[in-house]
């Protein structure tokens, strides 16, 4: 059976409060650089590891920890609902899964968060099965592992799945993985960034997402 992958964070919901909040909660605890709004946003998608490293490089992996666990520790009390869903996507999914796709999330995400998110905003009945990072981030962080951790779950084949996403991340992690990749606009990267990570298509809105997915997978 065909198996989707739905990114979470610019996909499935505009979190960029809750995350931004507790991205800016540790800079300040933790005394580091304060950037800018545009970098902030770039958190958003990737990895938390991978994005310390980028802006930070002088921290220490220890430093790194500290920083993941001051990150978790507001956004588990006041950041994690601090999103809105999609206008739309609830439709979407449904027409997806009305036209029998199996649909589930695969995020960077620590997985414990997406169990908690998708029982917060009563979302089980959208899923099959939900996929991220572990806590840490040191087993499986980056989208390339958190997929391949998704296909072997749900014993996916990679050539009758597909990877959706916001980000290059997601559709990297989809190349790596042999799965086509259908990018969505309306998140928080743009076509220049999908396109020039090979998404197999590209739309701009929620309701385009069956149309989208339909092209790819049958292409």
């Amino acid at each position: 059976m065909e198996q989707l992958f739905f990114d979470f964070d610019g996909t499935i919901a505009d979190s960029e409060v809750g995350i931004v909040n507790s991205i800016k909660y540790f800079v300040k605890q933790m005394g580091l650089r304060p950037l800018t709004d545009a970098e902030y946003r770039t958190f958003i998608g990737p990895a938390l590891t991978s994005s310390l490293k980028r802006y930070y490089p002088e921290i220490d992996e220890a430093t790194i920890t500290q920083a993941i666990n001051t990150y978790q520790d507001y956004y588990l009390k006041e950041g994690i609902y601090q999103l809105d869903l999609y206008p739309g996507i609830k439709q979407a999914l449904t027409d997806v899964r009305n036209q029998g796709y199996r649909v589930n999330i695969a995020s960077a995400k620590p997985e414990q968060m997406i169990n908690q998110i998708v029982k917060h905003f009563d979302l089980g009945s959208y899923f099959d099965g939900e996929f991220g990072a572990t806590m840490d981030e040191r087993v499986r962080s980056t989208k390339t592992q958190v997929l391949a951790y998704a296909l072997g779950e749900t014993k996916a084949s990679p050539v009758e799945s597909l990877m959706i996403g916001d980000r290059d991340t997601d559709m990297l992690g989809g190349k790596n993985n042999g799965v086509k990749t259908l990018g969505v606009l309306y998140g928080f990267g743009d076509r220049a960034e999908l396109q020039a990570a090979d998404a197999n298509y590209i739309i701009d809105r929620p309701n385009e997402l069956l149309t989208g997915i339909t092209k790819v997978m049958t292409a």
